[in-house]
């Protein structure tokens, strides 16, 4: 409980930093999936986020290293040459599975990159919201030392 908790005010501090410094509006804060971040497994997230299970594509980079030393800070970057309207990654064995998520704005190149937590070896899967449906690239992360506490 005492995780959930915190996990709950680390969200609304980066949600209300981000709309006071105009990062974000009230529009975008009120449209973040909470459900989705939630969720504790892939199919969840994907039922989330729009029902349809995603289809592999190799039109979508993931680019992630085969080993991180480190669990608590493991580069994770997805693009597409597509016109992707929203990109996301997840992390299968985390305790909740969906770890980021963007919004590509009109006219934008669809690329992301951030450092994500993995607790332990995990498949790391990219998704791009592609005229409404998502597509899927997947890769399998060694993790030596977890981040979850590990």
């Amino acid at each position: 409980m005492n995780v959930q908790r915190r996990r709950l005010l680390q969200m609304s501090a980066i949600v209300g930093l981000m709309a006071s410094a105009g990062l974000m509006t009230q529009a975008e804060a009120a449209a973040w999936n909470k459900a989705a971040f939630e969720a504790k497994s892939v199919d969840d997230v994907a039922k989330l986020l729009g029902g349809a299970t995603p289809t592999k594509s190799d039109a979508i980079t993931l680019r992630a290293p085969d080993i991180a030393e480190n669990g608590a800070v493991v580069p994770v970057g997805v693009e597409t040459n597509l016109k992707a309207t929203e990109l996301a990654i997840l992390v299968e064995k985390n305790p909740n599975a969906l770890a980021a998520m963007f919004v590509i704005p009109a006219g934008a190149e669809a690329f992301a990159s951030t450092r994500v937590k993995m607790g332990q070896t995990s498949n790391v899967f990219a998704l791009a919201k592609v005229d409404g449906k998502w597509l899927m690239a997947s890769k399998e992360v060694k993790v030596t030392l977890g981040g979850c506490g590990g």
